[in-house]
């Protein structure tokens, strides 16, 4: 079944990628040998890489263990994956050849287009997939379980997903869920 509604609003935010690009990393060493990039073990245990081209923060860890963010596109992530790998080994990082870094979650922003019934919804759906405080923030809270995302709803009709690991998965949380806010209105 073709569904209603186009993906024309939805929108990736950031994207998180994280895994292995080393064996180990000398954090101190490097934190002190590449432009942009600063240790202050007092305030987080890894060093904090910002990446010009393209414009990303890199989270390096001395287990070889890395996490990227400020990613909005595949290419961008296969592109600054690359330049990372790059610049560290430049840097005289032993770099693994074929990392194992992937994306872990995606943000999205999607517009329905109509406004949504809040208090409807927390009477219609499943109790035990919502968090619904209008005291405490604004939205609805909705966990999907397939795919495994979480939807943050506001009233105005606008939507912020997250968790989805591909741009499929957020597409697929639309198509599951926009339907049923539209048949609550």
């Amino acid at each position: 079944m073709k569904p209603e509604h186009t993906y024309a609003s939805l929108k990736i935010e950031n994207i998180v990628a994280s895994g292995k690009i080393a064996d180990a990393l000398d954090i101190d060493y490097l934190s002190s040998h590449l432009d942009s990039c600063t240790l202050d073990r007092k305030k987080f245990p890894g060093a904090v890489y910002h990446i010009t081209d393209p414009k990303i923060v890199a989270l390096l860890f001395s287990s070889g263990k890395i996490v990227m963010t400020g990613i909005h596109t595949n290419e961008e992530f296969h592109r600054a994956l690359a330049v990372l790998r790059e610049q560290l080994h430049a840097a005289g990082a032993a770099v693994i050849d074929d990392p194992m870094v992937a994306i872990t979650n995606m943000v999205c922003s999607y517009d329905s287009g109509s406004k949504i019934n809040l208090n409807k919804m927390m009477l219609t759906f499943n109790l035990e997939n919502i968090e619904y405080e209008p005291e405490q923030f604004p939205g609805l809270v909705y966990r999907l379980k397939d795919p495994n995302i979480v939807l943050l709803i506001f009233s105005s009709g606008k939507i912020i997903l997250t968790g989805g690991k591909t741009i499929g998965d957020v597409k697929k949380a639309i198509d599951r869920m926009i339907p049923k806010f539209l048949e609550i209105q």
